[in-house]
C-alpha cells in the first residue's frame, strides 16, 4: 500500500532523541528542600522514559486516591474507574473553570438531558449504524480485541524494535500507519493474515474481523419493546431541543447551547488507563450560526495567539507543528472561519490557564480522509503525554447535519427566522383544487383527494402540470385511499407566482468544541508531576504544581501537635478560611512538618498554613518553599486573594515578612 502521508500519533513523543537529560535545574534549596537534582522524569514530558514515569504517577494516583478502579474489591472491570477525593476536586475545579470560562464569558444556554436515548433518536444521528469499531476474538479463549490496535501495535512495535527491518518495510508500514483510521474491515482481515497477527496474550489464531457497535443497549420499560441506548455523546439532546432552545433565547442567532454529562461507549479492549473508558464526562458545546455569516464578533480578542499548529498540509509533507499566529491562519483558510478560529483560541487559552504547558499542546487539523462526510473543518487539541499526543479537545464545524437529519427523520422543522434587508423576489408552487368538480367525481373522498393533492412537493407538482397539459388527465396515488385516482386538467391548478418575501428561515450550522473531562484531568497530572529524591536521598519526593484554581485543596492547615495551646487557633483560622469559601483540610497527624509538607506536595496542595502562634502564622508555598508571616486575622483574606487571582505569591512575599526557613516548625520537629 502506497500513501504520501507520515505517521499522524507516535507512541513515543517527539522530541525524545533531543532531551539532554542533564539539563534538569538544581533548586537551591532551604532546610526542608532536597539538594538533589530534579529527576527526568520531573519535567512531565515522558520523554526520557515514558514507562517509568507511568510508573513514578501511577503510584501515586492510585496510592493517593485521585484514582480508584471502580468496583476493585469484586475485581472489578477493565475500562471503569472512579475519583476518588483529591482526583473528584481537581475534575470539580476544572468543570467549574471550564463553565466560567465558556457559558459565563459567552451568555451559554446550559441544559441537562438523559443518559438513556430512544433508538430512533440515535438512528437518526447515525450512531446506531455507524458507530462502530472493527473487533476480532482469540479463537480459542473469545477473547475480544480491536482489530486497528492490534495492526497498530505489530506496526509500531516491528518500526522500534526489529533492527533487521529493511528501508522499504519500514516505509510500507509507516504508510500504513497513516491510512489505518481508513480501512474496511476486508482491509484489516487482510492485513492481519498478511503479517500474521496472532492473539497478544495467547498467540492464538485470530477470527476473521466484524463490525461491534459501542454503545450500550437497554430496554425502556418492563415490556421490553422500546429499544434504547446509553448515549455516546451529550450532543444529540441539544440537537432534539434546537426549537426550545431558540425561543427561550429569543429567537435570535447566533448562539450556544452547552451540556455537561457522563457519555458511555463499550470499549472493546480498554487500555492506557483513564484515558481510555467506558464512561466518562463530556463537556460538550453546540453554537448554532448562520451558514452564510460565520465571523464572531470577538474574534479579533484572540487572533494575535500564537501557538502549536498542525495544518493537514505539514502533515502530509511529513512536517512538524509550528507556532502560527491564530489570525493569519483564518486570513489563508487555514483554519475555515472565525467562529471556528475563536473557539480555537479560546480552548487555546482555558487549558494552558489549567496548567497544561503550552510547548506540549498543539491543535492538529483533520486529514481528508478522518473528517466526516458532513463536517466543513475540524482541529483537534492534542497533549503530549507518555502515551503519545492524546486527543482532548475537537473542535468541528458539522454544518447543518444533526439538524437536518433529525428534522427529515421527525418531519419536525428545526430551522431559525430571518429578516432581509430588501425584500426577496421568489417563485412560490401554487396548488389549486378545483373542489367543484372534485366533488361530483370523488363524492366522500373529495376531502382525502384534495389533502393529497396540496401535500405534493414541487417535484411532484411540476411534473403532474406537465402530464395534465399533454394528455389532460393523470393517474395519482392517494395515500389516505389506498389507491390511484385520476385527475383531470379542470380539477386542480398548478402555478408558479412570483412573490415578494421579507423574511424565510434556514437551517443554522454548528460550531462543536467537544470536551473529555477525563482525558484532560489525567493529562494535566502528568503535566503537574514530577519527582525528586529526599535531602538524605533514602525516599522519593513526589509533587504535583497544580495552579491554585484546580488543586484539589487550596490549603493544608498545620497545627504543632506539641502545642495543645494552639487548637483553638487553629479552629479560628479554619472557620475563617470555610466563610471565605477557601477548601481545605487540619492535618493534625502526629509527624513532623516537614513530613507534613512532604505530603501535602504530594496531593498538589499549593499552600499550607503552619499553625505555631496564637497571634500569626506562617504560610507556605509548594513550589517555592518560601514562607511568610502574616498575622491571624489575615491569614483568610490573603489565601482568598490569591484564590480569586487577584493576588499572586510573588504580591503576597513582597507583602509580608518573610520566615526565616532555619528557625522553621519544619527545622525544630
Amino acid at each position: 500500500m502506497v500513501a504520501t502521508e507520515q505517521p499522524l500519533r507516535q507512541s513515543f513523543p517527539e522530541k525524545s532523541s533531543v532531551v539532554d537529560v542533564q539539563g534538569n535545574t538544581v533548586e537551591p534549596l532551604k532546610v526542608e528542600k532536597s539538594s538533589a537534582v530534579e529527576s527526568p522524569l520531573s519535567s512531565g514530558n515522558g520523554s526520557h522514559n515514558p514507562e517509568a514515569f507511568r510508573q513514578a504517577l501511577n503510584k501515586v494516583l492510585y496510592g493517593r486516591s485521585f484514582y480508584i478502579p471502580s468496583f476493585d474489591i469484586h475485581r472489578g472491570v477493565s475500562g471503569l474507574f472512579d475519583y476518588g477525593p483529591p482526583g473528584f476536586n481537581v475534575k470539580s475545579n476544572i468543570l467549574k473553570l471550564w463553565r466560567e470560562h465558556f457559558v459565563r464569558e459567552e451568555k451559554m444556554l446550559e441544559i441537562e438531558c438523559t443518559c438513556v436515548t430512544p433508538e430512533v433518536v440515535l438512528k437518526a444521528s447515525g450512531h446506531v449504524d455507524k458507530f462502530t469499531d472493527v473487533m476480532v476474538k482469540d479463537v480459542t479463549t473469545g477473547a475480544p480485541y480491536r482489530a486497528d490496535h492490534l495492526v497498530k501495535d505489530y506496526c509500531n512495535e516491528k518500526l522500534e524494535k526489529d533492527v533487521t527491518i529493511s528501508a522499504e518495510k519500514a516505509a510500507e508500514l509507516k504508510d500504513l500507519l497513516v491510512v489505518l483510521e481508513n480501512f474496511s474491515i476486508e482491509d484489516l482481515g487482510m492485513k492481519i493474515k498478511e503479517y500474521g497477527i496472532t492473539a497478544p496474550d495467547t498467540k492464538n489464531p485470530l477470527s476473521d474481523p466484524y463490525p461491534f457497535n459501542l454503545m450500550f443497549k437497554t430496554s425502556i420499560g418492563p415490556s421490553g419493546q422500546h429499544t434504547g441506548y446509553m448515549r455516546p455523546e451529550t450532543a444529540q439532546g441539544i440537537f432534539c431541543n434546537f426549537n426550545e432552545l431558540y425561543r427561550y433565547n429569543g429567537k435570535k442567532l447566533p448562539f450556544a447551547a452547552v451540556q455537561v454529562g457522563q457519555a458511555f461507549r463499550n470499549e472493546i479492549s480498554p487500555r492506557q488507563g483513564p484515558l481510555r473508558v467506558r464512561e466518562f464526562t463530556l463537556a460538550e458545546i453546540e453554537h448554532f450560526v448562520h451558514p452564510e455569516n460565520k465571523s464572531h464578533p470577538k474574534f479579533s480578542r484572540v487572533a494575535k495567539l500564537e501557538f502549536l499548529m498542525f495544518p493537514r498540509e505539514e502533515q502530509v509533507s511529513g512536517q512538524s507543528a509550528k507556532k502560527l499566529c491564530l489570525g493569519e491562519a483564518v486570513a489563508k483558510g487555514t483554519v475555515n472561519n472565525e467562529t471556528l478560529g475563536y473557539f480555537i483560541g479560546r480552548v487555546y487559552l482555558f487549558l494552558t490557564r489549567l496548567g497544561i504547558d503550552k510547548d506540549r499542546l498543539r491543535f492538529r487539523q483533520h486529514l481528508a480522509n478522518e473528517m466526516a462526510h458532513y463536517a466543513v473543518d475540524c482541529w483537534d487539541a492534542e497533549i503530549e503525554t507518555s502515551y503519545g499526543w492524546i486527543e482532548c479537545v475537537g473542535i468541528a464545524d458539522r454544518a447543518a447535519y444533526d439538524l437536518l437529519a433529525h428534522s427529515e427523520k421527525t418531519g419536525v422543522a428545526l430551522v431559525a427566522e430571518e429578516k432581509y434587508a430588501q425584500p426577496k423576489e421568489l417563485e412560490k408552487l401554487v396548488i389549486t383544487p378545483v373542489t367543484k368538480e372534485l366533488g361530483p367525481a370523488f363524492k366522500g373522498n373529495q376531502k382525502n383527494v384534495v389533502e393529497a393533492l396540496e401535500a405534493m412537493n414541487e417535484e411532484e407538482a411540476m411534473k403532474m402540470k406537465a402530464t395534465l397539459e399533454s394528455k389532460g388527465e393523470v393517474e395519482y396515488y392517494v395515500c389516505t385511499l389506498e389507491k390511484n385516482v385520476t385527475i383531470k386538467k379542470n380539477m386542480v391548478s398548478i402555478s408558479k407566482e412570483k412573490k415578494k418575501v421579507y423574511q424565510g428561515s434556514f437551517t443554522p450550522s454548528v460550531i462543536e468544541p467537544s470536551f473529555g473531562i477525563g482525558r484532560i484531568v489525567y493529562c494535566l497530572c502528568e503535566h503537574c508531576f514530577s519527582t525528586m529524591p529526599s535531602k538524605a536521598g533514602d525516599e522519593q519526593l513526589n509533587v504535583f504544581r497544580f495552579p491554585p484554581l484546580v488543586a484539589p485543596k487550596m490549603c493544608m492547615v498545620f497545627p504543632l501537635v506539641k502545642n495543645q495551646q494552639f487548637e483553638e487557633t487553629t479552629r479560628v483560622i479554619s472557620e475563617e478560611l470555610t466563610s471565605c469559601r477557601i477548601d481545605h483540610d487540619i492535618d493534625i497527624k502526629g509527624i513532623s512538618i516537614g513530613k507534613r509538607y512532604v505530603k501535602s506536595d504530594e496531593l498538589g496542595v499549593p499552600f499550607a498554613i503552619t499553625v505555631d502562634s496564637e497571634t500569626s502564622v506562617t504560610i507556605r508555598e509548594r513550589d517555592s518553599k518560601d514562607q511568610v508571616r502574616v498575622s491571624l486575622k489575615e491569614a483568610a483574606s490573603v489565601l482568598t486573594s490569591m484564590a480569586e487571582e487577584k493576588m499572586t505569591w510573588q504580591d503576597v512575599w513582597a507583602s509580608f515578612p518573610h520566615h526565616s526557613s532555619h528557625s522553621s516548625p519544619a527545622a525544630d520537629e
